[in-house]
């Protein structure tokens, strides 16, 4: 049994390609982010030919209905912004008054991301093995390193919590993210316990646990902070029936605004009673409580 100490949940609004490659867009969902009471707007940073072999770069788009370019490696780079683009949404961020972030994918996006001085940097699970790229956050960055655990093994996860140990960065720069990589995720392959077998190997080897959610709803976000996630990731839309992959998984402002107001709701009720019968029941109990006769 955890006794966690309940701090104020963080919530990332991952928007990360939800922008369908129009700047304009992006901006409007980090305005409609901030709205919603979102600690962070977050992107994703590719540099796509260093990512893709040239066969992958040239084949067509597996879902054509959500593609953005005549092949795979159009598509992306449709969905990419350059690293003064980069620079531009978190001046904005810092205008508005909402945290800027991003997902990096390789070593040339972690460096043009470093470079721009974001305050956070997310690794995606698909590349928390990608160790020149990790050794440039650990090594050529001072801030905070996020690192989801989709489609990764314990052992996995073990070898990247040790490689920030080996320079004593881990206890206050990794936040490490339960996660399922799926989109979207069912309930049954949500997995939540995970949580706790994180916070039994890392509580006092990390910064802090996560959660990042590709499911639909927020019920499971709440239950995920309840099991000790301080960090709450969710992605983001203005509208789930736009084109592209990631906007069925995706919350619009209603689901976002719910999700922040009920965090928040959760993180007031989680505490003990500070006296065996609390103000607000003693008017009940002076009336309704059973005397004896």
């Amino acid at each position: 049994m955890f006794n966690f100490n309940y701090q104020k949940p963080k919530v990332i609004s991952e928007i990360g390609c939800n922008h369908m490659g129009q700047f304009e867009i992006a901006k409007e969902l980090l305005f409609l982010s901030k709205a919603c009471g979102a600690d962070y707007g977050k992107f994703q940073k590719r540099t796509n030919k260093e990512l893709l072999t040239e066969e992958q770069y040239n084949a067509p788009h597996p879902n054509p209905y959500n593609s953005y370019g005549d092949t795979y490696g159009a598509h992306r780079e449709y969905l990419e912004f350059s690293q003064d683009q980069h620079a531009e949404l978190k001046k904005y961020c810092e205008e508005i008054g909402i945290g800027y972030a991003t997902s990096v994918w390789d070593t040339t996006s972690a460096r043009e991301i470093i470079e721009i001085g974001a305050e956070l940097i997310k690794v995606p699970s698909a590349c928390n093995n990608h160790y020149e790229m990790l050794t440039m956050l650990r090594d050529g960055y001072e801030g905070d390193v996020h690192l989801s655990t989709g489609m990764t093994t314990k052992d996995e996860i073990e070898e990247v919590v040790k490689f920030f140990e080996e320079t004593g960065q881990a206890k206050d720069r990794l936040i490490v993210y339960s996660c399922t990589s799926g989109y979207p995720v069912p309930f049954n392959d949500l997995c939540l316990l995970e949580i706790n077998n994180l916070y039994d190997r890392y509580e006092s080897r990390v910064k802090a646990i996560g959660f990042s959610g590709h499911h639909l709803g927020i019920m499971a976000d709440i239950a995920a902070y309840t099991l000790g996630a301080h960090w709450i990731e969710r992605h983001f839309t203005k509208n789930r029936a736009w084109k592209g992959t990631d906007h069925a998984a995706s919350l619009e402002v209603s689901g976002m605004q719910k999700l922040v107001r009920d965090l928040h709701h959760a993180h007031e009720a989680l505490t003990y009673k500070n006296t065996e019968i609390l103000d607000i029941e003693r008017v009940q109990r002076d009336k309704l409580k059973y005397r004896k006769s």
